[in-house]
């Protein structure tokens, strides 16, 4: 049996080393700043654990630790389920969370503490108004500008993996949860020390934090903060020279303060005002908050389903595989098994192959919004390499998984790579199908110059590479241009050459119509191309 061109040349690194790195000055070595940044959160977390065993005592430390750590597991899982299309790296969720818990906690009891002094030598008023005066005014500027800051860091420094508002509301509500944990901690352990410092053995006074703090509002810090996620995350979805690119990260920072300062203010109205904050502004926020990111979440889904099509179309995916990737419980589904059969290694392969299709497909969708990366073409190769790596695992499941959730029509063949019935795919607009095959049965080149620029090219560039015009160009293609250029050119058309080594058609005769390729998606098949 003949061996694909593929094969037979040299292969390609590990992905780990796909990227050549040229030698860098000892400051910009990562290994030193990871060191440093850990050395800084760690600093600042012990500061903390000082302050706050100092304020509450030992006992009433680990009281309001037990009580603080509560919530946490909920609302971690809460945001790892919304970021779960295209994950986080774990490096960035661990950052912020502490960043979170020490550097933005150590930053806020500092200033908080400072301006509660100038509040009361400044302006003539009782205790009372004095801490009224802070909660309402200086706390939330205070607080949501330490809490942002992490926000902004990841969105300077870690840009590649801050693309939507998912990302903003994921890394903002991490980061909150961080500070809220810490901070009720701080909260829960000093009023079990006014309860212990009573002598009447009762917790009111520890009980009434916990129900208010821990049941009532546990997802009030991360509510306030996910604002100004959204707004950095509207920004990164902005082209170049649009307002919103500036304006919604400060309008999302305001609307932090605006909704902490309100939340805050409502504990001097009594009773009945606090309630009323809490069900007029506080629950309709959340609401449209959760609307917000799950239905992010859903685009970014919807996405996958539209662009990674035409990487189909071109070689690189199975034809059913966009269908699959944009279904998380087909993705599940695949995982599960690939686990049973070969076990977790080959399943961590399989959630590899789906994270770098689901890059893949946003890569393109940011291009196609006018915002592309600026190593689009780079990056692209880089994500159809580790596709390629992998796919004979991941294809034949995936393509299962499509079936188990998207059984198949009754024109359709049961088989992932076969035709209509009748053996062909008839002409477009007529009952077959999408038109006929290449000469003698096989594809050959798609009909009147289908498919747009050079492969491998970047959304909306010129045509006449081996594809032909875009979708929806003029009469005589078979797809035409799309508004605005939507798909632009094809991408690199070349799956049976090294990823990154060029384009253009394979050799004759190494690989057959896709009718004829193995259900794995790898190896040969005999037939020709066609011209």
């Amino acid at each position: 049996m003949p061996v694909p061109d593929y094969q037979q040349q040299p292969q390609f690194a590990l992905p780990k080393r796909w990227r050549y790195k040229p030698r860098r000055a000892f400051w910009e070595n990562k290994a030193l700043r990871v060191g440093a940044l850990a050395a800084v959160l760690a600093l600042c977390g012990l500061v903390i654990l000082a302050i706050v065993r100092q304020q509450t005592g030992t006992e009433g430390f680990l009281v309001g630790l037990a009580l603080a750590v509560l919530p946490v597991p909920l609302l971690v899982g809460t945001f790892l389920w919304i970021d779960h299309v295209e994950p986080q790296p774990l490096r960035n969720l661990v950052f912020a969370f502490f960043w979170g818990a020490c550097a933005a906690t150590l930053v806020a009891i500092l200033a908080n503490g400072f301006a509660q002094h100038v509040l009361a030598t400044t302006f003539t008023a009782t205790p009372s108004q004095t801490n009224t005066w802070g909660a309402t005014f200086a706390a939330p500027f205070i607080e949501e500008t330490s809490k942002g800051t992490a926000v902004l860091l990841l969105f300077l420094f870690r840009r590649r993996h801050f693309q939507g508002i998912v990302d903003g509301v994921v890394i903002a509500g991490i980061t909150a949860t961080g500070f809220a944990f810490t901070e009720n901690i701080l909260y829960l352990g000093s009023a079990f020390g006014q309860d212990h410092l009573a002598g009447s053995g009762g917790l009111g006074t520890t009980l009434t934090t916990f129900f208010v703090r821990v049941i009532m509002s546990p997802f009030a810090h991360p509510l306030f903060t996910s604002m100004t996620g959204v707004g950095f995350g509207v920004s990164a979805m902005s082209r170049p020279g649009q307002a919103r690119r500036w304006l919604a990260p400060v309008g999302g920072w305001l609307l932090a303060m605006t909704l902490h300062g309100t939340w805050n203010g409502s504990s001097s109205l009594g009773p009945f005002g606090f309630l009323l904050v809490y069900a007029a502004v506080m629950l309709p926020a959340l609401v449209l908050l959760a609307w917000l990111a799950v239905w992010s979440r859903g685009n970014e889904l919807r996405l996958i389903a539209v662009h990674l099509p035409v990487y189909a179309l071109a070689g690189w995916l199975s034809p059913l595989e966009p269908l699959a990737l944009s279904s998380m419980k087909a993705r599940r589904i695949a995982r599960d098994l690939v686990r049973r059969a070969r076990g977790p290694a080959d399943a961590r392969a399989v959630r590899e192959y789906q994270s770098f299709a689901t890059s893949l497909a946003l890569l393109r969708a940011r291009a196609a919004r006018g915002t592309p990366d600026p190593d689009f073409t780079q990056r692209e190769q880089e994500l159809l390499h580790h596709l390629w790596q992998r796919k004979a695992l991941a294809q034949p499941v995936l393509t299962q998984a499509a079936y188990t959730i998207f059984p198949p029509t009754p024109w359709m063949r049961q088989g992932p790579w076969g035709a209509p019935a009748g053996g062909a795919w008839g002409a477009q607009g007529a009952g077959g199908g999408w038109g006929a095959p290449g000469a003698s049965g096989a594809w050959g080149a798609p009909v009147g110059g289908a498919w747009g620029g050079a492969p491998g090219a970047a959304p909306g560039a010129s045509a006449g590479g081996a594809w032909g015009t875009a979708p929806g160009a003029s009469a005589g293609g078979a797809w035409g241009a799309a508004a605005g250029g939507t798909w632009g050119a094809a991408p690199q058309a070349n799956p049976w050459a090294a990823p990154g080594t060029g384009s253009g058609r394979p050799p004759q005769g190494t690989w057959g119509p896709p009718s004829q390729q193995p259900p794995d998606g790898g190896g040969q098949a005999p037939g020709p191309w066609g011209p």
